[in-house]
């Protein structure tokens, strides 16, 4: 019998591409995930430990290799300092960007963009949500929702910001694969934006798009649990539309995402 790579030699296919079809998890292992990222939302410097104890607390069977292993499933990583225990990527071409924030005084849209990553749970599984967001005006630019953590669905929603919006002069992110691909940045290297890499272990960062996270995921996604991603798509997409028009902010004197926006001419920008 031929090995599956002599077979995608045949075939003329990367073997890279063919794998077994996905074993779902169970429906307690969902259950676990909601709740972790219930706990995750809340308080996302909890590591493995804490919360294993803090599911075990509410009678649940769990030890923290389990918790480790879903957590890594659903994309989540204590914003807290480790050790260092891993090496950075180091293969050759490969540029290393700061934090470009620090004591930057964000005044107008378009000067900065922020991305990132998160878990949506649905009823019978889950999918990755990434969102663009301008940090001025909080207003979100595009999103994405993909059943896996490649970097597709980040540069679809990239391309998408880009063609409506026109360019930030800054573009921060964490350090995940997907935003540090050769694919990403190469992209907003070729429209001159300067790149921004969030600090391991800082929390706040980015914490434009954690707070759009916890009050997407409190105001929408635990109160109206999807079925399906086209569900969710669909949930997300209304909510987005509102958060964007008719939701005020305290931190923007009241005013909506779209007003602060559309506020200054450097918004309309090409």
């Amino acid at each position: 019998m031929l090995s599956i790579r002599r077979q995608c030699q045949l075939l003329g296919l990367c073997r890279a591409t063919i794998y077994r079809e996905r074993v779902e998890e169970s429906e307690e292992n969902l259950e676990l995930m909601r709740i972790l990222d219930h706990l995750y939302t809340e308080h996302p410097y909890f590591g493995v430990e804490r919360m294993t104890r803090e599911l075990k607390k509410e009678g649940l069977l769990i030890n923290a290799k389990r918790t480790r292993r879903l957590l890594r499933k659903m994309g989540l990583v204590s914003v807290l300092p480790k050790p260092f225990t891993t090496h950075p990527r180091q293969d050759e071409g490969f540029k290393k960007h700061p934090y470009r924030l620090r004591n930057v005084a964000i005044v107008r849209p378009n000067q900065v963009w922020a991305a990132d990553i998160t878990y949506i749970p649905l009823r019978k599984g889950f999918v990755y949500l990434v969102a663009i967001v301008d940090w001025f005006s909080r207003k979100v630019l595009s999103y994405r929702l993909s059943n896996t953590l490649d970097s597709r669905f980040c540069i679809e929603a990239l391309l998408e910001a880009l063609g409506k919006w026109g360019r930030p002069e800054i573009f921060n992110t964490d350090q995940g694969c997907q935003f540090t691909s050769d694919l990403f940045t190469g992209i907003l290297e070729a429209e001159g934006i300067q790149i921004s890499w969030d600090s391991r272990g800082r929390a706040v960062d980015n914490i434009i798009v954690e707070r759009f996270w916890w009050t997407l995921k409190y105001e929408h996604v635990y109160l109206y649990e999807a079925e399906s991603m086209w569900e969710a798509e669909k949930g997300i997409t209304k909510y987005i539309a509102w958060y964007n028009s008719e939701r005020s902010h305290l931190s923007l004197k009241n005013k909506t995402p779209d007003s602060m926006y559309y506020s200054q001419p450097a918004a309309l920008a090409a």
